[in-house]
């Protein structure tokens, strides 16, 4: 008699264990569609018309996030992806009115001929490829730079000490750079701190016409930003950003591997109308020694 009891109850068990799993599946759904009805959640479309595509940057180009430091001048703040290839953000409203001004100022009886890294040497040269002005401030100079120079490491993730002085330059009208690569293909530069890994260009200045910065090797649809309208004709050759007083470029020469970018290619266009204050922070691999 005990045998067979044991084997009666069996079937119960198993089906209030059935029973249990129903009426779970029949809550999870009952939440799910209250949750789909409040648009919580929603089913992605994955139909061929709709599917976003790859490098589309009228997607990402509106990718923000507002935040607002207080009232240091600056407004609100919020940084923007414009490219994946190479990797690439504007950070708007990077610097003040004043830091902008205390830069271009500091900077202006030291300015001279820009030059160019010799790949073979190491060494500066003149080339006709770069026509700007400009000067190098060390790193940590003062109480502002250094405010700077934090700001930069806490956009970067890469620490201070990883950074090269701020460079300041000047482009006047029909003034620009060709399209070059910030990393090194030379020995020579990159035994002191190693190999550029990220630039963070700084606008401080307007410009009224043309001075893109140009990234003619990104991969998108340049077309798409929605500043397309207001570039010149060599801001149109590939991503462009508009210089804008206080906006911060990053971008990055390496990618997440460590190999070098070569979608990292990038230049200045011509200033047509205006003048162009700029500021570049670039960023090594390992601690900058100066």
């Amino acid at each position: 008699m005990a045998a067979k009891g044991r084997h009666s109850r069996a079937p119960s068990r198993k089906s209030s264990s059935s029973t249990l799993v129903f009426s779970l599946l029949i809550i999870t759904t009952f939440l799910i569609l209250i949750l789909l009805a409040l648009k919580i959640v929603s089913i992605p479309n994955l139909s061929h018309g709709d599917s976003p595509k790859a490098h589309d940057l009228n997607s990402i180009a509106h990718n923000t996030v507002v935040r607002s430091d207080g009232d240091d001048g600056r407004g609100d703040q919020w940084i923007e992806v414009i490219s994946w290839e190479p990797r690439a953000f504007v950070y708007h409203n990077f610097l003040s009115k004043d830091e902008c001004e205390y830069l271009i100022n500091l900077a202006k009886p030291q300015m001279q001929k820009s030059t160019v890294v010799d790949s073979s040497t190491g060494k500066s040269k003149d080339s006709r490829v770069r026509t700007s002005s400009g000067t190098f401030l060390a790193r940590g100079r003062d109480k502002i730079i250094r405010k700077i120079e934090k700001r930069i490491a806490d956009f970067t993730f890469i620490p201070v000490e990883h950074g090269e002085g701020l460079q300041i330059l000047h482009y006047e009208v029909g003034q620009k750079y060709e399209p070059h690569y910030d990393y090194f293909l030379d020995e020579f530069n990159t035994k002191n701190g190693g190999q550029r890994i990220a630039t963070v260009l700084m606008y401080l200045s307007d410009v009224e016409e043309g001075g893109e910065t140009v990234f003619p090797a990104a991969k998108g649809n340049f077309s798409a930003v929605p500043w397309w309208n207001e570039l010149s004709e060599c801001g149109k050759d590939g991503l462009s950003v508009k210089p804008k007083m206080g906006d911060a470029l990053l971008f990055w020469s390496m990618k997440p591997d460590a190999s070098l970018d070569p979608s990292s290619l990038h230049g200045g266009c011509p200033v047509i109308k205006g003048n162009k204050w700029s500021s570049t922070k670039w960023m090594r691999v390992n601690e900058y020694r100066v």
